[in-house]
């Protein structure tokens, strides 16, 4: 077969299935070609023409699991992460984000941070990013280069605002705006990346005029694309929305009605979304990015994710860096069962989210999210390996495994540990496609 890789893994995940007897799974190039016991290599090895000194054999505490998929990042946001969560959203933006966007005119401190937020959230496991750029096409357009030079998967949306009063420097007219949507995504599409694609990206109903918000949802709608922004993150937020819209129902309507609202949507927090509103969302097949580490770092909110599962509405976890200050998955994960605990205490919720339905969330979820589930999110037979290779026994590792912790070849307690107490120095490899991106070729 020619450059493809064979593992016997300890323990695997499918979606919310965990397996942990060992198997064997094969992959050429980008797809997973088979998922059977390890008793059959023999076997296997006939069908497909490998021999056992190509295959390699897992320690016994170490595991595959699928690659993390955030939903909802601003790549512009990483230079300020881990400071400046002091006020909430709408002076946040005013004081902090829009002049730190504005520095992305110049192009060497956009390849900076553009390069870094790359490799850290690689490093992280984030095989699949929803990125957020900023006004700037030509930025815009090195972010995209810088991804897929990386290997990651990924949207990326350079950002559209014709409204801002606050800081007038940082927007565009409408002109300009769909212009400069209309180059970025004919050069995006031009570059035929593999796995970096174009997303059609208005910040938020209080950045756009309705004249923007349509042409942009005829630009998604003309070129099949996806379309990424924020809904009901904040109450002052949704109020604004009804001050400057009050001919609409309410904020889902604003963007239903300008053609933003489509099977290939994904809007970030939801937090304050009505029963009615989530109707539309499934009807319309869009999506929502849960951000947990924004929403209580920023005090915007709770989303009540169970609510959100009840109208059958698709969701993803997002690290929302940088009101999320974090660009760990990992952290998202634990925020979003933190905050489901939080909602059942508070009597919102009958029931809080086990882990092993947020970890599907951070995955499987992501992909459906993000309408990948057909080609990622666990590791069915037919879809492409994206994976991370985890070590809890790792050089300086935060974790302590105990003899306990063990129960067969590998048991669910050292999983738990992983998903709680790990981070980048427990995961080894990366994954992306069948292609090893961590750890980092000299090239990059």
């Amino acid at each position: 077969m020619g450059g493809e890789q064979y593992f016997i893994l300890s323990w695997c995940t499918q979606g919310t299935k965990e397996v942990q007897d060992k198997f064997s799974v094969a992959y050429s190039t980008t797809m997973i070609v088979f998922l059977e016991e390890a008793s059959q290599q023999e076997k296997l090895a006939k069908e497909w023409g490998f021999k056992p000194c190509e295959v390699r054999e897992l320690s016994h505490h170490e595991f595959f699991m699928p690659g993390l998929v955030d939903t909802h990042i601003h790549a512009s946001q990483y230079s300020f992460a881990g400071t400046n969560v002091d006020l909430p959203l709408l002076e946040w933006l005013t004081k902090y984000t829009f002049p730190t966007e504005n520095r992305f005119r110049n192009i060497d401190f956009a390849e900076e941070v553009y390069t870094r937020v790359v490799r850290r959230t690689l490093k992280n496991g984030t095989t699949t990013a929803c990125y957020f750029a900023t006004i700037h096409t030509d930025s815009s357009l090195l972010l995209a280069e810088i991804t897929d030079k990386f290997g990651q998967r990924a949207f990326v949306g350079k950002v559209c605002m014709d409204l801002n009063d606050a800081v007038p420097e940082y927007k565009e007219t409408t002109e300009e705006s769909i212009k400069e949507t209309e180059r970025f995504v004919s050069e995006m599409l031009q570059r035929k990346y593999s796995r970096v694609k174009p997303i059609v990206t208005p910040r938020f109903s209080l950045s756009c005029s309705e004249t923007l918000m349509g042409e942009l949802g005829n630009i998604a709608k003309t070129h099949d694309l996806h379309i990424q922004s924020h809904i009901s993150e904040n109450p002052d937020e949704v109020k604004a929305v009804k001050n400057l819209y009050p001919s609409y129902k309410n904020y889902t309507d604003v963007y239903d009605k300008n053609n933003l609202l489509t099977s290939k949507t994904v809007m970030a927090h939801g937090c304050y979304l009505s029963a009615e509103e989530l109707d539309v969302f499934r009807e319309r097949g869009a999506s929502i990015a849960h951000c947990p580490n924004s929403n209580l770092s920023i005090l915007s909110g709770f989303l009540n994710v169970l609510q959100v599962l009840e109208h059958d509405v698709k969701i993803g976890l997002g690290t929302d860096v940088a009101g999320g200050y974090s660009s760990s998955m990992l952290d998202a994960i634990r925020r979003a069962v933190m905050v489901s605990n939080i909602l059942l205490i508070s009597n919102v919720s009958a029931k809080s989210l086990t882990l092993k339905e947020v970890f599907r969330l951070a995955t499987l979820g992501g992909s459906q999210a993000l309408g990948l589930d057909k080609e990622i999110g666990n590791f069915e037979v037919g879809k492409e390996f994206d994976a991370l290779l985890i070590n809890p026994k790792a050089s300086d590792s935060p974790i302590d495994l105990f003899c306990g912790d063990f129960v067969g070849d590998i048991s669910e307690a050292v999983i738990q540990k992983f998903l709680y107490l790990g981070d980048d120095r427990n995961i080894e490899e990366v994954y992306v496609g069948g292609k090893q991106v961590v750890p980092f070729s000299s090239s990059v």
